[in-house]
């Protein structure tokens, strides 16, 4: 009975301390992300995309500052995707756009660190994709269109994440060319936007060319169905036999970009939470859809 005690105390300790972790980082990386939008990006009227950018431009029609506005437009979006997705999924989504509009709003009379508009771009979209990188890292996402578009695929199921992402950011540099009269700040939004996309991959994934993923999992043929028609991506089938019990299993050999993973691993999850994973990097590959064989390397 002591012993049962000790190590259920034990496992409760372990997970404290991993809250506390997860949050600390969450904590740390919506500060970051924070200051690149309050001190580089907001002050030189760089919409970002997403709800930070509509929030830059919204500021600039309205006495209401930048943070506020990430956190009111925020608001319905998490209203409805508690609702669909139940709200201890969106807790640490809460917390971090509550830390990250706190931050803005007390940052906000420091004004720029720089007038200059590519150091601007550059380093607040590179701040903000270090901030994003660890907030994902942490189990977290930074809400506005990471939710918005999971909404969106309930009832679009076929529709690319990659897709909605540029459409939408796209679509806000373009109004704030619109609305600021200014087609260059709206190229160095785009700039922002660029560096944001690139950085975030290598904050998470390093510099790696791929992932070479092997799922074995009881739903495999759904699994594959959704990874070829949603990520366009090609697959495998291996045959495989378990060591323990000796059943014929079957494993899906699947090599995608980085950027896709997240979404490959989310789809993977809604169609079994059991499923098991190994995932490693590929440096190159060859082939169909990747480097021709024939290509010279320099």
């Amino acid at each position: 009975m002591m012993r049962t005690e000790r190590e259920s105390g034990r496992r409760t300790g372990i997970i404290t301390k991993r809250i506390r972790t997860k949050y600390l980082t969450i904590t740390a990386a919506s500060v970051i992300y924070a200051l690149g939008v309050s001190l580089f990006l907001d002050p030189n009227a760089l919409a970002p995309g997403g709800v930070t950018g509509v929030s830059v431009i919204l500021n600039r029609f309205t006495p209401v500052e930048t943070g506020a506005w990430v956190l009111i437009l925020n608001l319905p979006i998490l209203a409805v995707g508690a609702w669909k997705f139940g709200l201890r999924f969106l807790l640490s989504t809460i917390y971090c756009i509550l830390v990250s509009s706190v931050t803005m709003q007390i940052l906000e009379p420091f004004g720029a660190v720089t007038q200059d508009l590519f150091l601007a771009a550059v380093t607040g979209g590179g701040l903000m994709a270090v901030g994003v990188g660890l907030i994902f890292k942490a189990g977290a996402t930074t809400g506005g269109m990471d939710i918005a578009v999971k909404l969106l695929r309930l009832r679009l199921p076929h529709l690319r994440p990659g897709t909605c992402f540029l459409i939408a950011d796209s679509f806000v540099v373009a109004l704030s060319a619109l609305l600021f009269h200014n087609i260059e700040l709206a190229l160095y939004a785009g700039l922002t936007v660029l560096v944001h996309s690139f950085l975030v991959d290598v904050v998470l994934y390093g510099r790696d060319g791929a992932k070479l993923v092997y799922i074995i999992s009881r739903h495999s043929p759904e699994i594959t169905a959704r990874l070829l028609q949603e990520l366009d991506v090609g697959a495998t089938y291996l045959e495989g036999r378990g060591a323990f019990y000796g059943n014929p299993t079957q494993i899906v050999m699947c090599v995608m970009r980085k950027q896709l993973f997240p979404k490959a691993e989310e789809i993977i999850k809604e169609e079994d939470s059991k499923a098991f994973l190994i995932v490693t990097n590929a440096s190159e590959i060859i082939g169909e859809g990747y480097r021709n064989i024939h290509a010279k390397v320099l």
